[in-house]
């Protein structure tokens, strides 16, 4: 299973309610980077926290996040 990046953030909270909606949707949502600005003392783009999906899912996954919540 090949995983794609969804979204991308420094923040940890920001990320884990990008993963959180996903996961209530029944998408399978991976977080990669998710400790990297502890570890490695601060923030670069090396350091971004990442929401990955598997590729059959990133489309939907993608027009979900996108639609407007009510």
């Amino acid at each position: 299973m090949k995983l794609v990046t969804l979204f991308s953030s420094f923040s940890q909270p920001e990320a884990q309610l990008v993963r959180a909606r996903l996961e209530a949707a029944e998408f399978h949502p991976f977080i990669a980077n998710e400790n990297a600005p502890c570890t490695l003392g601060g923030f670069s783009k090396s350091t971004l926290i990442r929401v990955e999906i598997p590729e059959a899912e990133f489309a939907d996954a993608k027009e979900f996040l996108d639609t407007p919540v009510e």
